[in-house]
């Protein structure tokens, strides 16, 4: 369930940058490296239909909430924080290599501009406010980075558990995705106040203001996926679901405020397809409780293909997307046809990626670091209840997910 969701989510991003952000950034004026290499098409007459594909970023956070979840409570920390280093690192290695190459190949100003970007991206550190993002999807690595982050200070002190840090991401990320609906019905996306809250988004990710509540969702549903929830639990999850869709109303509030293209179009649109890929991971994670003594079929192996693709896929659709589109329109295609046969491309490229190039770089990187020590090695099941990950279950109970990213 979760791969082809995320597979889906990542298209919806992609179609959303190529389709819609690509020619309707003028009218905030967010400009960005991969502008350099875009092609000056417009597609108005779907933007009705591709505005609000944004929202796959909301769902992402949803589902890493839950894999992150399921990884955290079979690892020990330093596995943990192997696996997720292992895991995220190739792919942006040789993603973001690709992207400089492309932009110092078709894009245009002075190369030295592409240098920080670019060691900010294969470090995975945030950019800081004024700085610039090599592909401006970047920035929801530093949301994920932090979770991470959080997740591996929690299982040190052994003392935190999943439960405790979905609490504090609930009430932390509640407060401030009040305060600035708060913020925006008493003032418009030009007012400082405005702005600031607005910067809590992009910019200051790092912090998850905005999105912590996405990542305590999904803690909430993998651990309904293992038991039954408390009352307090099912209060905190409903709190997660009224604050996630309070921030993508506020987002989507000032998409359509700031563009004139999308003025007519509904704030509850996108509310309601994140919605929806909320409720489809629930009713999984239901059913995975319901069948938790019974064997879980193995995943199709093509569905955890698709899983494995969406990652570099997100990273390469914007900038390198771009550049394929301007170079088959300027063969003469017609700009919808470009798009979608870009699209097949990069597919495929992606396959390539996490097929071939990936776990090669995996490989390298696992013997490097295994020639300064012994590496952490994965948990066995625990044979007393798991209460030190916050999963409070009378026995241990074996997560039957199939995630291709776990």
């Amino acid at each position: 369930m979760l791969d082809p969701l995320r597979f889906a989510a990542a298209l919806g991003v992609a179609i959303f940058h190529q389709m819609f952000w690509s020619w309707a950034w003028t009218s905030i004026g967010v400009p960005g490296f991969e502008r350099t290499v875009a092609a000056d098409v417009l597609y108005p007459s779907a933007a009705a239909f591709t505005w609000f594909g944004w929202v796959g970023v909301e769902i992402f956070f949803v589902i890493s909430g839950f894999v992150i979840a399921n990884s955290a409570s079979q690892s020990s920390p330093g596995a943990f924080l192997l696996g997720r280093a292992l895991r995220l690192y190739p792919a942006v290695w040789v993603c973001a290599t690709a992207t400089l190459l492309v932009l110092l190949l078709f894009g245009s100003g002075p190369a030295s501009e592409l240098i920080l970007p670019y060691v900010h991206a294969m470090l995975m550190v945030p950019k800081g406010v004024t700085g610039q993002w090599l592909d401006e999807v970047y920035w929801t690595l530093a949301a994920e980075t932090a979770f991470y982050g959080l997740v591996f200070c929690a299982m040190l002190t052994r003392r935190i558990t999943l439960r405790h840090l979905a609490f504090g991401l609930t009430i932390y990320s509640a407060i401030f995705n009040a305060a600035a609906l708060l913020v925006m019905s008493c003032t418009t996306p030009s007012d400082l106040p405005y702005l600031v809250i607005l910067m809590f988004r992009v910019p200051c990710a790092a912090f998850l203001l905005s999105h912590g509540c996405f990542f305590a969702l999904g803690i909430w549903l993998f651990i309904s996926a293992n038991r039954e929830l408390t009352a307090l639990e099912k209060i905190a999850l409903a709190v997660t679901c009224v604050s996630g869709a309070a921030e993508i109303y506020f987002f989507a509030s000032f998409f359509l405020t700031s563009i004139p293209a999308i003025a007519d179009q509904s704030a509850l649109a996108p509310i309601m397809v994140w919605s929806a890929a909320v409720l489809l991971i629930a009713l999984a994670a239901r059913r995975n409780r319901h069948a938790a003594d019974t064997a879980s079929p193995e995943a199709p192996a093509y569905l955890r293909t698709l899983g494995l693709i969406t990652y570099p896929l997100y990273l390469t659709h914007n900038v390198i997307g771009a550049a394929i589109i301007r170079a088959l329109v300027e063969a003469g295609l017609d700009p919808t046809s470009a798009l979608w046969i870009a699209l097949a491309l990069l597919i495929l490229v992606c396959w390539f990626i996490c097929a071939k190039i990936e776990p090669a770089v995996r490989r390298a990187l696992t013997e490097v670091l295994a020639h300064f020590g012994t590496l952490p090695q994965r948990q066995a099941a625990p044979r007393r209840s798991v209460l030190a990950r916050g999963l409070r279950l009378p026995r241990p109970v074996a997560v039957k997910v199939s995630v291709a990213a776990s």
